[in-house]
């Protein structure tokens, strides 16, 4: 069993990985990190972690004692800024649930992020972990960005059959997205019965998307009422080949993403809960462009499944461990 320490535990992110860790039947839970619940009991942040067998879990300890405990995984999950100022444990695998890591060129901090990274000698030595892409290497991971996740997904394996200029995203996330901070765009009576693009032309994971895709997208996400799941639509030109054929060849052997069948949109509601993806393949018949489709959650695969899935590749684990790969429409 690996022993795992959560830094930042109390947040959204932090309980979707303490909730994968509990279910995980090679991960042990050692330490929970939280600035604001540091000395209480587990039961506070969520009750039930207070009965049967949880009972016995760790109390919370403060995030920088989190952090150095000694774990053979520590898990990040900390606001960008907040995770760039630690220094990363001597010991054990690191993940990093934040952005605070995921390039090695510190000005994309300052242009995208508003922050200058206070560690810019260190951000070569962590790698990006996209297992079905960019499975992750060395010790360090950076762990992908939710919209980032969804659009490489859709586009990455099929980057060198589409025309490079003029892909567009219009992208969707329910509000969690957002972290758990309050701030007024936030509020209900800013989110419900209303749907609100954002950080047009200017969002933090625009560069990530086009570092790994190899070109810039035309990229707009929007907030929805929802409190979980993510869609990203795609609209790209092929060069001639068959993408859909590309996408399910490249996804065969995945029990993660899955490539539906013609005629099959994705849906928000077969995804949320879960820490696996849907992509769906179509031709718009007047312009001939493709739409690429990918829905996930941006709790799951976005966040908390996809750095679980990160360390089960570290492990030599199956990818699948641990993960929630099923879910029901209601």
């Amino acid at each position: 069993m690996a022993s795992v320490s959560i830094v930042g535990a109390s947040g959204y992110a932090g309980q979707e990985t303490l909730d994968r860790v509990l279910a995980h039947p090679a991960l042990e839970l050692y330490a929970l990190g939280s600035d604001s619940l540091a000395g209480e009991a587990p039961g506070t942040l969520d009750p039930r972690l207070g009965r049967n067998g949880w009972s016995r879990m760790p109390r919370f300890i403060t995030n920088e004692a989190a952090l150095q405990a000694g774990a053979d995984v520590t898990f990040l999950c900390l606001p960008h800024e907040e995770a760039a100022l630690f220094d990363a444990p001597p010991r054990g695998v690191v993940v990093d649930l934040s952005g605070a890591h995921r390039f090695a060129d510190p000005e994309v901090y300052a242009q995208w992020y508003g922050f200058e990274h206070p560690r810019p000698g260190e951000l070569a030595s962590w790698s990006y972990g996209l297992p079905e892409l960019n499975p992750p290497t060395g010790r360090l991971v950076a762990n992908p960005g939710c919209y980032a996740t969804a659009v490489l997904l859709a586009l990455a394996p099929v980057a060198a059959e589409i025309e490079p200029t003029g892909v567009v995203v219009d992208a969707k996330s329910g509000m969690t997205g957002a972290g758990r901070s309050l701030r007024a765009s936030s509020h209900a009576g800013a989110v419900l019965e209303n749907v609100t693009p954002y950080r047009v032309g200017a969002h933090q994971h625009a560069p990530e998307i086009a570092a790994h895709l190899g070109f810039p997208v035309t990229f707009v996400p929007h907030l929805l009422p929802i409190r979980r799941g993510l869609l990203a639509t795609c609209v790209v030109r092929s060069r001639g080949a068959d993408l859909r054929e590309l996408l399910e060849q490249h996804y065969a052997e995945s029990h993660v993403v899955d490539v539906l069948p013609d005629g099959v949109v994705p849906e928000l509601a077969r995804v949320q809960q879960t820490d696996g993806a849907e992509i769906g393949v179509f031709e718009d018949g007047l312009t001939g462009d493709v739409i690429l489709i990918c829905a996930l959650d941006n709790l799951g695969k976005g966040a908390a499944g996809q750095a679980i899935q990160n360390v089960n590749v570290l492990y030599g684990l199956d990818e699948t461990t641990g993960l929630r790969l099923s879910g029901v429409l209601v």
